[in-house]
């Protein structure tokens, strides 16, 4: 009898330290299963890309998705006009072309040439992480679960 107590108090230690390890440094352990597998949500083919900065940061559209361009802490991308007035993306001295310049009020727009396959998808987390100490203020309404979204650009030339 006290040896399966013991044990079975061993075990309720054991399910203590997982939940509080998953609570308090769920955040991580997520972002390190994501290095090796995430769940694709959604997948579409790109029919539109428009640019709203001043040239370095800014947002991009997607179709309907906005990406900021600004939240990295690694030098921003810069997007603008190549010589042969195709709008680019570069980045860390490499410049990506996305299709032909269209006239769009203030605005650089372009839609991928009729060649290339581009497609955007949105990705998820295997795992999410409680959140029992957050408070929203201004609504009230605090998520009490949370996890890590990912947009991947699928772009394939021709060349």
């Amino acid at each position: 009898m006290r040896k399966s107590l013991i044990t079975l108090g061993i075990l309720i230690a054991f399910i203590i330290a997982i939940l509080a390890m998953w609570i308090f440094a769920g955040r991580q352990i997520s972002l390190f299963l994501d290095r090796f597998a995430t769940i694709e949500m959604t997948s579409a083919r790109i029919n539109s890309i428009v640019y709203e900065g001043s040239g370095t940061g800014g947002i991009l559209h997607i179709n309907n998705l906005d990406l900021g361009l600004n939240d990295r802490n690694d030098p921003t991308p810069s997007v603008g006009t190549t010589k042969n007035d195709q709008v680019a993306l570069a980045d860390r001295g490499k410049v990506f072309a996305f299709g032909p310049a269209r006239p769009e009020a203030d605005n650089l727009a372009t839609a991928p040439p009729q060649d290339d396959n581009a497609s955007i998808e949105i990705r998820r987390s295997l795992l999410s992480w409680p959140t029992p100490l957050d408070i929203n203020f201004m609504t009230g309404h605090s998520p009490s679960w949370k996890r890590h979204l990912y947009y991947r650009l699928l772009w394939t030339k021709p060349s």
